[in-house]
C-alpha cells in the first residue's frame, strides 16, 4: 500500500510544470538516506526545518523594531510565515514545486541574529570574515542543527536558502546569486514583498509613517493598503513568470514598472522607518549587548553552552552561540553576566 502512496505523489510532481524542480532529477542528499514513504524529498526539506531549536527560536527575534511595546508588531517567525504564504500563492499559480518553496522559504531566516539586522552588522563587523545571516542560515542546516550533525537536506534547498538575500540597490538585486531553481526565486522575491509590506504596517502603528506619506509612484502602481500592494506584487509576478515557469527563458520577475515602483518604496522606507534616529537607537543598543556576549564568550568558550561545534577556534563558536540567541535570552545573559551594555 505505502509503495504506491509514493508512486502517487511522484506522478503528482511529474504533473507540475516544465521548468519545475523534481525529486527525480536532482543529484541528492549529501549523506544517502531511504526514500520516505508518505512524503517526498522536498517536504521531507520542509518538516526538518519546522522542527529545529532555530526555527522555534525566530518568535522571539527582532524583525525591525526593538523590543516593542505591541504585541503586534511583526516578529522574524511571523515574518518567515509571511514570505512562505507569499511564495506558495507564487508557486501554486505558476505549478512549480511548493513543497521546496516552502522548505527555502521557512528556513531562509534561520541564521539571523537577535536585534534583527542591527545585531547582525555587529556581528559582521567583529568576524575575521564578517557575518551574512543567509550563510549563517545555511552553516545551521549543514552544521550546526541535530546536535551538529546538520539536517542533510537537498542542494536545491541549501542552494535557495544561501542565495536569497539581495543587495540593497534593488529587490532584483542580485546579492549571492541567482538561485538555481525557480522556487528559490520565487523565495528571494516574496521575502522582499512581504518585509516591505508588513515593515509599513509596523511604522504606522509606531507613528513614523502614515499612509499618505508612501510616494505617490508606489500608491498609484502597486495600491494604498498592504493588501492591494500585496495583491498587485503577487499578480504581476505570477504574469510576468508564466514563460518561465512553461520552460522558456527568464526567470521569476517583476514587470519593470511594478519593479521601479517596489524600488521606490524600498528606498522610501530605508529613509523614513529603517534609518531614522528612534530606530537606529534601539537598534544600536542591541548591538551593544551582541558585542559585548561576544567578547565575553571568545574569552571564555568553556561557557558555551551548545549551538557550536568545539573543534572549531574561539570567535567562531562564540559568533554560532550568540547569533542564536533571542533579543530576550541576550539581554537576560548579558545582565546576568554582568557586562556594560
Amino acid at each position: 500500500m505505502l509503495p504506491l502512496v509514493r508512486a502517487r505523489l511522484l506522478d503528482r510532481e511529474e504533473a507540475l510544470a516544465p521548468a519545475a524542480t523534481r525529486e527525480r532529477s536532482s543529484p541528492g542528499r549529501t549523506r544517502l538516506e531511504a526514500p520516505d514513504p508518505l512524503r517526498l524529498a522536498f517536504q521531507v526539506d520542509r518538516d526538518r526545518v519546522i522542527h529545529t531549536t532555530a526555527f522555534r527560536r525566530l518568535k522571539h527575534k527582532t524583525q525591525v523594531f526593538v523590543a516593542p511595546d505591541s504585541d503586534h508588531v511583526v516578529t522574524r517567525m511571523t515574518h518567515t510565515i509571511e514570505v512562505q504564504q507569499v511564495a506558495r500563492t507564487i508557486a501554486r499559480a505558476l505549478n512549480l514545486n511548493e513543497d521546496l518553496t516552502e522548505a527555502i522559504a521557512l528556513a531562509h531566516d534561520l541564521g539571523h541574529t537577535p536585534f534583527g539586522h542591527a545585531g547582525e552588522e555587529q556581528l559582521a563587523r567583529l568576524l575575521p570574515d564578517g557575518f551574512r545571516h543567509n550563510e549563517q542560515s545555511l552553516r545551521i542546516v549543514e552544521l550546526l542543527a541535530r546536535g551538529g550533525r546538520g539536517l542533510n537536506l537537498m542542494p536545491e534547498t541549501r542552494d535557495g536558502i544561501l542565495k536569497h538575500s539581495k543587495e540593497r540597490v534593488s529587490v532584483a538585486a542580485e546579492g549571492w546569486g541567482t538561485p538555481a531553481t525557480l522556487e528559490g526565486q520565487i523565495v528571494k522575491l516574496a521575502d522582499s514583498i512581504a518585509y516591505l509590506n508588513h515593515d509599513i504596517d509596523d511604522a504606522r502603528r509606531a507613528g513614523l509613517i502614515a499612509e499618505p506619506d508612501l510616494p505617490a509612484e508606489v500608491r498609484r502602481t502597486l495600491g494604498s493598503s498592504s493588501a492591494e500592494r500585496i495583491r498587485t506584487l503577487v499578480t504581476d509576478c505570477v504574469k510576468r513568470s508564466l514563460p518561465a515557469a512553461a520552460g522558456g527563458e527568464g526567470g521569476i520577475a517583476l514587470s519593470p514598472g511594478v519593479l521601479a515602483a517596489t524600488d521606490v518604496l524600498r528606498a522610501f522606507m530605508f529613509e523614513r522607518v529603517y534609518l531614522v534616529e528612534g530606530t537606529l537607537r534601539d537598534a544600536r543598543r542591541g548591538q551593544r549587548v551582541v558585542a559585548a556576549l561576544f567578547a565575553h564568550y571568545r574569552a571564555h568558550p568553556e561557557q558555551i553552552e551548545g549551538w557550536s561545534l568545539p573543534g572549531d577556534p574561539p570567535w567562531r563558536r562564540a559568533a554560532d552561540w550568540v547569533s542564536g540567541m533571542t533579543d530576550g535570552f541576550a539581554t537576560r545573559r548579558a545582565e546576568a553576566l554582568g557586562l556594560a551594555t
